[in-house]
């Protein structure tokens, strides 16, 4: 490998990391896994096979942050003759191979490399991005008329605003190392890195995995930093009072319960309709055949419609009557017909353009909806009695209303219990991140319960 015959020796995950063939590599999980590192020995490796043809960028959040990986590679370049040009931020070695370093903060910035050639490119700690957008906008400058290989690495951690679009990316498809082949011979794979794998940090620093278990505070959060599940958020909105019990086997909804729907309106964004029913006190039968009552006014998450594209946080650029033919469809084919009552919406379907606003629109359809709670401080509030709600239900019996998801509700599943919360403001969520339907479910948890007349059973 290139870079053992400068005298470096990488250590065993990196040199998996750096020998596997894949065109799209994810590298990380864990919190100390030497994935900088090991970027960095991907790169030497990629100049070493390429010489004067390799052109690499790198790509970091924040120019903080693209500091300290410039600090890195001061550790390791000089090795390899490197020489570093500090006006244009780019390293350049003794082959004529070229790899820059660059921050990119706003998804519009990834406009000025248009035109641009590379074929090895990264972005280090991906999961700052809050969407794949600048990164795919990017990919095309990933070509070669020369016949060099295309080397696209990432790394993250579990966590952040990009948790989802990075599970459903690299984690959820396919099996950790098992290899993805997509469409134009393009390949793509996830690479796990834990602690446990670089044991020049725990040499070195042999009380780093308990001061990492100290600061986590939960199981959950040990697990995200330490073993890098992908399946808990550390410091996450929920990742504290969401279980997995929270999700159900659906069943049938007694007659006496409640059944309305909440929205969240998105066009380029996903819309999100949830579904919900709220128990009246009486048992209901389960799917195992069994009952069980739960406190009156404790919410049920029966059913969903999201309105996305297939790519996390892109909508589907429906019309509002479409949506709401879709709703009226749902209702009737797949679960409860007239039983369905309004509930609540954004309260943006209600602002009039030219005239005209999208409540209107889907009210001439059949499908009509209550303003929401979008009161000062509504959004803490929200929140707040969710996460109630979710730590309610840990007491047995319960004591209070719970709030509870069908297992069927898939995109409620994916998202929600991800949520991280804002960087300044710990008490909301990160808006940046894929809360549509959170947001949804936060209308429903706040709205107030209203007697529905005989005409609204009808709605």
């Amino acid at each position: 490998m290139g870079s053992r015959r400068r005298g470096i020796r990488p250590q065993r995950r990196q040199v998996r990391f750096i020998s596997c063939p894949a065109n799209e590599v994810l590298y990380g999980g864990a919190r100390g896994g030497g994935k900088s590192f090991g970027v960095l020995l991907d790169w030497l490796e990629h100049e070493a096979k390429w010489g004067a043809k390799a052109k690499g960028i790198l790509f970091r959040r924040t120019m903080p942050e693209l500091e300290d990986m410039l600090s890195k590679a001061e550790a390791i370049f000089p090795t390899a003759g490197g020489v570093f040009r500090e006006q244009s931020k780019t390293w350049v070695f003794p082959s004529g191979a070229k790899l820059k370093f660059r921050y990119l903060e706003q998804d519009k910035h990834a406009d000025r490399y248009q035109g641009h050639e590379y074929n090895w490119m990264c972005f280090e700690e991906a999961g700052n991005w809050p969407n794949p957008k600048p990164l795919d906008k990017l990919k095309a400058c990933l070509r070669s008329a020369e016949g060099v290989a295309l080397r696209l690495v990432l790394t993250a951690n579990p966590g952040g605003v990009g948790h989802n679009w990075l599970k459903a990316r690299f984690i959820d498809p396919v099996k950790a190392g098992k290899i993805q082949h997509l469409d134009g011979n393009w390949t793509r794979v996830y690479i796990p890195a834990k602690v446990t794998d670089n044991p020049a940090l725990l040499n070195s620093d042999p009380g780093y995995i308990e001061r990492i278990k100290e600061a986590a505070g939960s199981p959950e959060m040990i697990k995200a930093w330490l073993d890098g599940s992908w399946d808990i958020v550390a410091g996450g909105m929920f990742d504290d009072v969401w279980r997995p019990f929270h999700a159900l086997p659906a069943f049938d909804i007694p007659s006496g319960w409640r059944i309305d729907r909440s929205f969240d309106w998105g066009s380029s964004k996903p819309f999100a309709v949830g579904f919900w029913a709220e128990s009246d006190g009486t048992e209901a039968k389960l799917a195992d055949g069994s009952t069980k009552a739960w406190p009156r006014g404790t919410l049920f998450r029966i059913g969903e419609i999201y309105g996305w594209n297939g790519k996390p946080n892109e909508g589907c650029r429906k019309l509002a009557v479409e949506v709401a033919r879709d709703i009226l469809a749902y209702q009737k084919d797949v679960l409860w017909g007239g039983r369905v009552v309004p509930g609540p919406a954004d309260n943006s379907v209600h602002d009039a353009e030219n005239g005209v606003c999208i409540a209107d629109d889907m009210a001439k359809i059949g499908v009509r909806w209550e303003k929401s709670d979008k009161s000062p401080g509504s959004r803490k509030t929200g929140w707040e009695a969710m996460r109630k709600r979710f730590k309610a239900a840990h007491k047995t019996p319960m004591e209070d209303p719970g709030l509870f998801v069908f297992d069927t509700c898939r995109q409620f599943i994916r998202t929600v219990p991800t949520l991280p919360r804002d960087p300044v403001k710990s008490d909301d969520v990160d808006t940046h991140a894929e809360d549509h339907i959170a947001d949804e479910a936060r209308y429903r948890v706040l709205a107030v319960k209203r007697l529905v007349t005989v005409r609204e059973l009808r709605l």
